[in-house]
């Protein structure tokens, strides 16, 4: 039998980034998880504020020189890797001068999130399916992680609907504890309508925050993980309410287990017609 493949998007990996929650459980997750059979592939944005010559990246020609249109704007695509040697693992990078060349993540230096982390956050998702297609991967499950990939399950249910590559892939979204509070500018749903999102998608949106976003992730993923100790109690009223498939917060002694017992129950779940 193949193994299963398990796609990440995140918005933080160490060693590139400093160590969070995000980052040390995205950097010691995929090892485990491939440790345990599966094969995985791992992608996050390639900040400005990563050191590419200290940490070895270097530009996949053979995947980049794609454009993605944004509100009519052409955007070049630029595909990076790395190797983590100790994990055997790979990590792809999302990059685009325009988008992720400034030293920062999704904040300035005072605190205030990026006026365009809209299309920040949909240039990255798109790139990342799109990237997959180019390598012809087709993962069982994708798994995403920090809100800056919460667009991922409503773009892989909607403008990658009717795309083979994906046609049996399930989605799996954790939720963090974040501190970070911005509201996104409120022409992102005109830009998600673009891409095939429809008004009815976007009426649990009534204001384009981080709170949202998380809300629609939730309605367009197969389950959701709770990856924080602590998180709202409005966003845990949600999850139950819709019914998805629930892993409640592990502990970091047996968090990868449960996670891989977790990706095969979701993968076997058959998609409604």
């Amino acid at each position: 039998m193949d193994a299963k493949k398990v796609l990440y998007i995140t918005q933080e990996i160490t060693p590139y980034l400093p160590e969070s929650e995000i980052s040390s459980i995205c950097r010691e997750l995929p090892q485990g998880i491939q440790e345990r059979g599966k094969e995985i592939r791992t992608f996050m944005p390639k900040y400005g504020c990563i050191n590419e010559r200290r940490n070895q990246l270097h530009e996949v020609i053979r995947l980049s020189g794609m454009n993605l249109i944004i509100d009519d704007t052409d955007h070049p695509l630029i595909i990076k890797v790395a190797s983590i040697q100790s994990a055997r693992m790979q990590v792809y990078f999302i990059d685009n001068e325009d988008f992720f060349n400034r030293k920062a993540t999704v904040q300035d230096e005072n605190g205030e999130g990026f006026e365009d982390n809209d299309e920040r956050a949909i240039f990255y998702v798109r790139g990342v399916f799109e990237t997959i297609k180019k390598l012809r991967w087709i993962p069982d499950v994708i798994h995403c992680h920090g809100w800056l990939t919460s667009l991922a399950p409503v773009y892989l249910r909607r403008m990658y609907l009717d795309d083979p590559c994906f046609s049996k892939t399930k989605i799996i979204y954790s939720i963090y504890d974040n501190p970070f509070e911005m509201t996104l500018r409120h022409g992102l749903l005109s830009k998600l309508k673009q891409d095939g999102v429809t008004d009815k998608d976007l009426k649990i949106i009534e204001t384009p925050n981080l709170q949202a976003l998380t809300k629609l992730a939730i309605q367009f993923s197969d389950a959701v993980i709770q990856g924080s100790s602590n998180i709202e109690p409005q966003t845990i009223e949600h999850i139950e309410k819709s019914k998805k498939p629930f892993l409640g917060y592990q502990s970091s002694d047996n968090y990868i287990d449960m996670y891989n017992e977790f990706y095969d129950l979701v993968i076997a779940i058959k998609h409604k017609k």
